[in-house]
């Protein structure tokens, strides 16, 4: 009979990490969960790594400590620590203007941008990975939903609304779009990377992108009233290809069209 196998989650706190603690559970895995400001263990072997460090909606209001969780805390655990695997959770941000979302696409960031931060210190950490040949994988995720979302997340913002004052404002125009993935699709494809992942890079998105004009549909539906402000900007995120992953690992099982009516009763119960 095999050991089960041994993780340890740094940044496990947060809304993913939260997640992967219950999945590795019910797998039947032994994990250390290191917190912000908790020390890494040098002396020991961390097993399989699972870096889920970093930050997102704030990262222009603390620019240091975006390096720091992405970047400089990476570092130490690259340089000094002992582990089976480590898997970077970075962003399909990084794919903002470039002409492919494959893997190995050529991508497009600037110093001189504010939101560029976010994508340079992600692709600076992607860097030190590969650059450090160690066993690493790269997992560039999209937008995640789920229950307990981030105050900060588009979805969670827009539920919480609706459910205290039965309206929802949206900011942007209603053609804007994105790639939504299920936390419970996440947290089932990051074990299976860790442990079988032949690729260096993945990117753990849906494939297919929704509409703010299709979730206020919904939303709609269920008698909320929804309003875009006039001229409000379109924010398009490109398609992302998930062809390596879901060739390897099969399609993801939960997509957010089919998800929104538990979300939404979720979202109403909670407030």
């Amino acid at each position: 009979m095999s050991a089960s196998p041994q993780a340890t989650l740094i940044g496990g706190h947060g809304f993913v990490g939260r997640h992967l603690q219950t999945a590795l559970t019910q797998a039947g895995w032994h994990y250390r969960v290191c917190g912000k400001n908790d020390p890494i263990p040098q002396q020991e072997d961390l097993g399989h790594v699972f870096y889920c460090a970093g930050l997102t909606a704030n990262f222009r209001q603390h620019p240091f400590a975006t390096v720091e969780a992405h970047v400089s805390l990476l570092s130490q655990v690259l340089q000094c620590c002992t582990f089976t695997s480590l898997t970077y959770l970075s962003s399909t941000r990084v794919y903002s203007g470039a002409e492919s979302t494959r893997e190995n696409a050529t991508l497009h960031v600037r110093s001189d941008v504010p939101g560029d931060l976010y994508n340079l210190s992600k692709l600076m950490g992607e860097s030190l990975c590969l650059a450090s040949q160690r066993p690493v994988r790269i997992v560039r995720l999209s937008n995640v939903y789920g229950t307990q979302m981030p105050a900060q997340n588009f979805l969670a913002e827009i539920l919480r609304e609706s459910a205290k004052t039965g309206r929802v404002l949206f900011r942007s125009a209603r053609q804007s779009q994105k790639d939504y993935i299920s936390v419970q699709d996440v947290v089932r494809y990051l074990p299976l990377i860790a442990l079988n992942g032949s690729q260096s890079i993945y990117n753990l998105a849906s494939g297919s992108n929704m509409t703010h004009a299709s979730i206020a549909g919904f939303l709609e539906a269920q008698g909320v009233g929804c309003e875009f402000i006039a001229d409000a900007p379109v924010l398009t995120f490109p398609v992302i290809d998930t062809c390596k992953l879901f060739t390897e690992f099969g399609v993801a099982q939960h997509g957010l069209e089919k998800d929104l009516p538990a979300l939404f009763s979720f979202y109403h119960e909670e407030s």
